[in-house]
């Protein structure tokens, strides 16, 4: 009698030594630049190429150079609106999608795909001839002067927020709407109670990656920030092209930072918000 091979399940592939190396090499080659990174961000060198001795003077320059502080303002401004007004679009756009049939709304859902697929090198230079052919105002308060950034990073980053939105939405019991309204529930009680909560995981995880695109986006910014609205990446590009110093390890490392601890407390809430509807 032959022998039958027996299905494994996905924990048992943890103990193949061969994938677990795989897996290790992996994960050693996507985060040892990173590592590399925040590692020569206290080198005691300006040319940061040997180690020369632990320091942190750097992260001092950091704080005590305004150019860098303004960028980095600019930055977290624009993520932070463009994110919101994104996450309003996406959301209203999502449940339209979801709930409504209408008129060529199969090309409506074509056309939604069209920012995320097009190069962005295209999406910048669009961004930048409409601005000018419409003589957009160059504001100087700010932040109105960051304006165009907004603009261009609301326009491709909504639709992203818009598709994991009617994702979520697509499995969506119309049943349990249906009870509620059965209840005596109205519109807006079904949209609060049902709906909103249903769709927290994908607005939380939605306007997360919505804020980490926009904070970190280079070439769309580059094409529609002026001198008045450098922001942080725009302001590393300069920097870099005279060669890379601790300086911009220690802004590229807090940047780092940032984004994880607001990973954490984003999964931590999560976490915190399964196990309550579980219960």
């Amino acid at each position: 009698m032959k022998n039958i091979k027996l299905l494994h399940s996905p924990i048992d592939y943890t103990r193949n030594k061969y994938l677990k190396i795989i897996s290790y090499a992996f994960l050693i080659i996507l985060y040892l630049p990173i590592l590399n990174l925040v590692i020569f961000s206290f080198n005691d060198s300006k040319r940061n190429i040997v180690w020369r001795g632990f320091t942190s003077k750097y992260y001092e320059k950091v704080f005590d150079n305004q150019i860098l502080f303004d960028a980095f303002s600019n930055s977290l401004t624009i993520a932070s609106l463009s994110t919101i007004i994104s996450t309003i679009l996406g959301l209203s756009t999502a449940i339209c999608l979801w709930k409504f049939n209408f008129y060529l709304k199969k090309y409506y859902d074509l056309a939604l795909l069209f920012p995320i697929i097009i190069p962005e090198i295209c999406m910048g230079v669009s961004m930048l001839a409409f601005f000018n052919f419409i003589n957009w105002p160059s504001f100087e308060i700010w932040p109105l002067s960051l304006s165009t950034i907004i603009i261009a990073h609301v326009s491709f980053i909504f639709p992203i927020i818009a598709i994991i939105i009617r994702s979520r939405l697509s499995i969506l019991n119309n049943e349990i709407l249906e009870a509620g309204i059965d209840l005596g529930a109205s519109n807006f009680q079904v949209i609060k109670l049902i709906v909103l909560p249903f769709l927290k995981p994908a607005i939380i995880a939605s306007f997360l990656l919505a804020f980490t695109l926009s904070l970190d986006d280079f070439v769309v910014t580059f094409f529609t920030s002026g001198p008045n609205s450098v922001t942080l990446p725009v302001k590393i590009y300069s920097m870099v092209r005279f060669g890379i110093t601790p300086e911009i390890n220690a802004v590229s490392t807090i940047l780092i930072l940032i984004i994880i601890i607001s990973t954490y407390f984003v999964i931590k809430f999560l976490t915190k918000n399964n196990r309550a509807l579980t219960k």
